[in-house]
């Protein structure tokens, strides 16, 4: 151990000794006991998600007011993490890939028969569910790549036969389809040559295609839904202002009826009725989650369920009669606690939670925060401190969420829990290009990975610092896809502000990243070079280089950890290869840990918490938190291959112990 790490070890004891007893990371990072309740349409089952005794997540199916629950479906490895009921009420489909690789196919299991079928059988496509309709119950439309690796089309699957036919061929620009009421394929949405948004519809599934709208890259536009006739369309828009709101758009006249908006952040998760094909509610992330109610019919149930449990809440799953609603609700500071709520009765009936042995435990409080970034645009996000621990400086790991273009949201958060529990100050900034905010605020990010979207987290640095929350001498930076990106872009172009940084799964040449893009993601590159850089444009070269953290490695003075999944589609295993490859050429320290059966992430628990355990060995190391002793060179099922780089294994925080 290093005589700074020794120090910052020695400097932690009195605080650790208040802090509540470790949580252990299978708790944090394993399976949950139970999750993902989905009723059947006749509402006489309920299937969700749990581990098998080999603790591989499969599908249960228990007919509700009995304690007959089985297992349906026999997954290897990876575990079953998509799944839903099928119209016919015996069905349950499920999408699982091989390895990571994203190839999703659409399986079914028979809860009556036995027996699991592939429904996509095609080596090397992707599949995913468009449609299922309860009026044609023995039928399932989906969208797949198997004529073209590049173009997804739309296929009429036949449940009892497994007969797949094409449906709606793909012109050679269409991103993504959407159906009417009589399960007709009837809109396609396209990311325009520009990187903007065109949307598509038809009369019929034998009509021609006209426009609708197309919009530039600046707005934000989705169809949502058609209406129950097939008349108008429910649209997600930020056209005529800055952030998205619900409307209804008539097809015919264009005019456009307000269902639900707020001005200061986009429209969320639109809830539609499955059968009457209306919008009942819209949530809005804020600090928290609000609901807008848009249909008088469902206004009581909400009001009710406002108050039914704690925590933000969304309805998941419901019957085909309507009178059952399956409820989460998140938290956070305890587990996910599902709710069956008989809407007849106005009555919550508790179901479980997702990680029961998470009631309790002291869970540290996730607090809404912002501040202004140095040009004055204002960054919201979530601060969540040690519990247990008086007012006071501490290390801080900056937390940088993925996409970029998603965000973070208050909940239950197992990285943030497990963090703050080790000792640290957990900040999660929404930077800008983060969604939600407006369009203003996604576009502010265009162009500026490396730029202004990397000194909206050092200013989130300066902030916590200036709060008194974080050491400015014990901060790292730690993230997965872009916020991978982000923790190798702090290594280079901020080494001073950062003691350590960990990337999991992050790109370090953004030439390379765009030219090595799974195929099916051709539509959408446009989007890419309007909000990235355009990799074929020499003007461009300058931008995108500079934005690449590769080209800066000679600038890297702080510690790494880095994991990648082989398989990884979107972010090929040569991003991380590379970057590795140039820290060694340049005297520098890294850990590099490769899963061989991962894609873009960690899938498999054994493989997400042999890296959790590295990491939390390497922030110990460098930060001086605590750490829960990690057993052997892997923990046993993981398939980590281990590359030090620049010290001796034994030396180097992040290497089994």
């Amino acid at each position: 151990m290093s005589r700074a790490a020794l120090i910052f070890l020695l400097l932690s004891t009195a605080a650790s000794a208040e802090l509540p007893p470790l949580i252990p990371r299978a708790l944090l990072f394993g399976n949950p006991e139970r999750g993902s309740p989905r009723i059947s349409p006749d509402g006489k089952r309920i299937a969700y998600s749990a581990p098998d005794k080999q603790d591989v997540l499969q599908v249960f199916v228990q007919t509700i007011g009995k304690e007959d629950a089985r297992q349906i479906t026999a997954d290897k490895k990876r575990g079953i993490r998509q799944y839903f009921w099928a119209e016919d009420n015996r069905t349950v489909l499920y999408l699982q890939d091989n390895d990571g690789d994203e190839n999703f196919h659409v399986f079914g299991a028979d809860i009556e028969a036995g027996g699991v079928r592939d429904y996509t059988p095609f080596q090397g496509a992707r599949a995913g569910v468009v449609d299922l309709n309860p009026d044609f119950p023995d039928t399932l439309l989906v969208q797949m790549n198997h004529r073209k690796r590049e173009l997804f089309d739309v296929y009429r699957v036949d449940l009892s036969s497994g007969a797949v036919k094409l449906d709606t061929e793909n012109p050679g620009d269409v991103a993504g389809w959407q159906t009417d009421a009589r399960m007709v394929v009837r809109a396609a949405q396209i990311a325009t040559p520009a990187g903007g948004t065109e949307i598509r519809v038809r009369e019929s599934g034998r009509s021609p295609w006209r426009t609708l709208l197309k919009v530039g890259p600046e707005e934000n536009l989705d169809l949502v839904d058609f209406s129950l006739d097939g008349k108008s369309v429910f649209l997600n828009s930020s056209i005529g202002q800055d952030t998205s709101r619900v409307v209804l758009r008539d097809l015919r006249t264009g005019m456009e009826k307000l269902l639900a908006k707020s001005d200061e952040v986009d429209a969320g998760q639109v809830m539609v009725h499955p059968r009457r094909h209306v919008v009942e509610a819209v949530s809005f992330l804020t600090g928290r989650s609000e609901w807008k109610v848009v249909d008088a019919g469902v206004r009581a149930d909400f009001a009710a369920l406002r108050t039914a449990a704690e925590g933000d809440f969304s309805v998941v799953s419901r019957d085909r009669a309507d009178k059952t609603w399956l409820v989460a609700y998140t938290q956070d500071r305890g587990p996910i606690r599902y709710l069956s709520w008989d809407r007849a009765a106005s009555k919550a009936t508790f179901l479980f939670s997702h990680q029961p042995k998470l009631e309790g435990l002291a869970l540290a409080e996730m607090k809404p925060i912002s501040f202004a970034a140095r040009d004055g645009l204002t960054i919201h996000g979530y601060l969540t401190l040690p519990p247990g621990l008086p007012a006071q400086t501490l290390p801080m790991v900056l937390l940088v969420h993925g996409g970029p273009w998603g965000r973070d949201v208050w909940g239950y958060n197992s990285w943030a829990q497990w963090l703050a529990n080790r000792g640290y100050a957990v900040l999660q900034p929404n930077f800008r290009a983060s969604t939600g905010y407006g369009k203003k605020f996604l576009h502010a990010g265009d162009r500026q990975w490396g730029k202004t979207m990397h000194t909206d987290l050092v200013d989130a640095v300066g902030w916590a610092v200036g709060q008194g929350i974080a050491d400015p001498k014990r901060v790292a930076i730690f993230g997965g896809s872009y916020g991978g990106y982000s923790a190798l872009a702090g290594a280079t172009f901020t080494p001073d502000l950062f003691h350590c940084a960990v990337d999991i799964v992050g790109p370090s040449n953004l030439f390379t990243l765009l030219k090595s893009i799974p195929p099916y993601w051709k539509p959408v590159l446009s989007m890419f070079r309007a909000r990235i850089g355009d990799i074929d444009d020499p003007k461009d070269e300058a931008l995108l280089r500079a934005a690449s953290p590769l080209f800066s490695a000679e600038k890297i003075r702080i510690p790494l950890l880095i994991g990648q999944g082989a398989n990884d589609p979107r972010v090929k295993q040569a991003e991380s290869e590379q970057i590795v490859a140039a820290i060694e050429k340049q005297g520098g320290k890294a850990v590099y840990v490769l899963y061989t059966d991962e894609g873009h992430g960690f899938a498999r628990p054994p493989n997400r918490m042999d890296f959790n355990a590295r990491a939390e060995h390497f922030l110990a190391e460098q930060l001086g938190g605590r750490a829960e002793p990690m057993q052997g060179e892997r923990m046993p099922g993981s398939t980590a291959v281990v590359k030090v780089i620049g010290a001796p294994a034994a030396a180097v925080a992040g290497a089994p112990r």
